[in-house]
């Protein structure tokens, strides 16, 4: 597994990362089982939020995996904080510090490496956020901070109040989702695909050393379900599964693989709860996709080049 640093942080992780949020519901013993496979396989960096599950993924994951010093140094940790499930969103300084905390006690650690605020906030004070950010950092309860699905302009506000780098922006892209994308290449023209809905946020992110983490890279829509071996995407698997067959791997790899190709050096989040997908996902690290291959994959998704 190859590894990525994230700028401005001595973070320096794996390529690819797993997320839990599907794992509340799972057996204790499978979700060891994947975690485990995980860890085999190189992936050492696990994205949580206090929502998911409402709190059991974190709680299942320590418990399934008897956390305990040792283990957790041979991992990083990744959780989010601020949707209030059913209510509202909330960046309170208040809110912050309870959820942090909450976390830290389902996770059984003392830190997070990672703590991102997740989904935009309409009522973000950035001041408070700056005050919660700063006694998370002195507590030593989180040791680096990033945003989820925001925008630009709403990162450049709360950078206005905190001190802290935003070393990481997690965002929606696969394969079948590529609005972030499609604007840079459709520039000047009056087409649906030429319009930035998302303030340029894949150029900004790059212009300001910030770690896009592409999560659902197996999903279309809004969780609609996967682009893999789906009737829905014949042309797409078609290419997908020809050039995993000329690479020895599974379609699976050459999916993280597209992502893993650009040059903002992003690092996928798997969502996937099947062990054996998470292995074949990792064998992406080893693997370098062409340009005209990227581009074939591209194309094959139903876009078109002007």
């Amino acid at each position: 597994m190859k590894r990525i640093k994230i700028a401005n942080s001595n973070l320096e992780v794996s390529e690819i990362s797993l997320g839990c949020m599907r794992i509340s519901d799972m057996p204790l013993k499978d979700i060891s089982k994947l975690i485990h496979t995980a860890l085999d396989a190189g992936i050492d960096f696990f994205d949580h939020a206090d929502v998911y599950g409402g709190g059991k993924s974190e709680e299942k994951f320590s418990e399934a995996l008897g956390m305990n010093p040792a283990l957790r140094e041979k991992m990083y940790l990744q959780t989010k904080v601020g949707i209030r499930k059913g209510s509202c969103f909330d960046f309170s300084k208040k809110h912050i510090l309870e959820a942090v905390d909450g976390s830290l006690k389902r996770l059984c650690t003392d830190y997070v490496d990672v703590l991102l605020l997740h989904r935009p906030d309409a009522l973000v004070e950035p001041e408070e956020v700056a005050e919660a950010f700063t006694i998370l950092q002195n507590n030593g309860k989180v040791r680096n901070f990033g945003v989820s699905n925001q925008n630009p302009m709403q990162i450049e506000l709360l950078k206005k109040s905190v001190k802290q780098p935003l070393v990481i922006n997690q965002l929606q892209l696969s394969i079948t989702n590529t609005g972030m994308i499609d604007a840079g290449i459709n520039v000047n023209m009056h087409i649906d695909r030429s319009i930035v809905r998302d303030g340029s946020i894949l150029d900004y992110c790059r212009l300001h050393d910030i770690t896009i983490q592409p999560w659902s890279p197996f999903q279309y829509g809004f969780f609609e379900g996967v682009f893999l071996d789906n009737p829905k995407f014949p042309e797409l698997n078609q290419t997908i599964d020809a050039i995993a067959a000329a690479k020895g791997v599974t379609n699976t790899a050459i999916a993280v693989a597209w992502l893993l190709r650009h040059p903002a050096h992003m690092q996928p989040i798997l969502g996937t709860t099947n062990a054996g997908r998470v292995k074949d996902a990792c064998m992406a690290s080893g693997i370098t996709l062409s340009r005209e291959e990227w581009y074939e994959i591209y194309m094959a998704a139903g876009n078109q080049l002007p």
